[in-house]
């Protein structure tokens, strides 16, 4: 009898052993498939961030061009509260619309309906 279980034993210990090997290389799989997104994500971060920078200083010449100053509007934008309309707070404008408003503004001096 002592072999019979002994040999049960070890059958289970190895299907137990397969399991976990096969749930290794699973996580193994999944943190590989991780790591990827990961710089994926950061490559686009990093796009992104190069892209503002330009943007920003496209904007700042065009500030500039303008006889605006960045720093006193930021701050009057930030002292008032106001923020970009978005659905939260009932605005439904696209960027592209808010910055038409804000060039015709710019052009005639008074705020755009």
């Amino acid at each position: 009898m002592g072999l019979a279980s002994t040999a049960s034993t070890i059958s289970k210990l190895s299907d137990l052993a397969e399991k976990l090997y096969k749930r290794v290389e699973t996580i193994r799989k999944q943190l590989t498939e991780l790591r990827d997104t990961v710089g994926e994500t950061n490559d686009r971060v990093t796009a992104l961030e190069r892209e503002l920078e330009e943007q920003r200083a496209l904007l700042e010449a065009v500030a500039a061009a303008q006889d605006v100053d960045v720093a006193d509007a930021l701050a009057e934008r930030t002292e008032t509260g106001s923020g970009e309309a978005g659905v939260a707070d009932g605005g439904d404008q696209s960027a592209d619309e808010r910055a038409a408003e804000g060039e015709a503004e710019a052009e005639t001096g008074e705020p755009a309906e």
